[in-house]
């Protein structure tokens, strides 16, 4: 294992396990908005029950890493909670391919996140590292089930591929921070 030494740059996990923790309680949020609309019937939304077990999966693991580390979660929790089910509600609301073009954009976000976060914590933090692998591996296959469901064919997918995206770096900067 490579351990810090004087001198080494100190990696953040702990601002790292917040904002995984929020954007993890967030995706679930989202997908519960969007099953909230969409009901339980249809192709799409059997799809999106699956991506929500697995997101519960990760957040579930990110509770028990704050408990367990002592580390403190955001304040932004209540927003997250409303936000999250908002967004997912809208986009369910204009459709399918709506809903799942706000899979693609998230997911994108993530993958990119948690790309960083591996190259910044290296194998300085053995769990943090296997548990970012595992769920960014199941987040890129999330992305690609919504992009094989028609995401891009959502009405104005690449303006609402691009307000969500931003709206995701929003989320990620301020939750280490708040």
């Amino acid at each position: 294992m490579n351990r810090w030494k004087p001198g080494d740059a100190k990696r953040d996990t702990v601002s790292m396990i917040r904002v995984d923790q929020a954007g993890e309680y967030g995706a679930t949020r989202i997908y519960a908005g969007q099953l909230a609309v969409m009901g339980d019937r249809s192709p799409a939304a059997r799809q999106i029950a699956g991506m929500a077990i697995q997101e519960e999966r990760h957040r579930a693991f990110f509770d028990a890493m704050i408990a367990r580390r002592g580390v403190r979660p955001t304040v932004l929790q209540p927003f997250w909670d409303v936000a999250g089910f908002a967004l997912g509600a809208a986009t369910a609301a204009i459709g399918p391919a709506a809903a799942m073009a706000c899979t693609v954009a998230v997911e994108t976000e993530i993958d990119k996140h948690y790309e960083d976060q591996l190259v910044e914590l290296q194998d300085s933090d053995p769990e943090l590292v296997a548990a970012i692998r595992d769920f960014q591996a199941e987040e890129v296959e999330h992305r690609e089930t919504a992009l094989a469901a028609g995401a891009e064919q959502a009405i104005a997918y690449p303006l609402l591929s691009a307000v969500i995206r931003i709206g995701c770096r929003v989320a990620i900067a301020t939750a280490k921070r708040i």
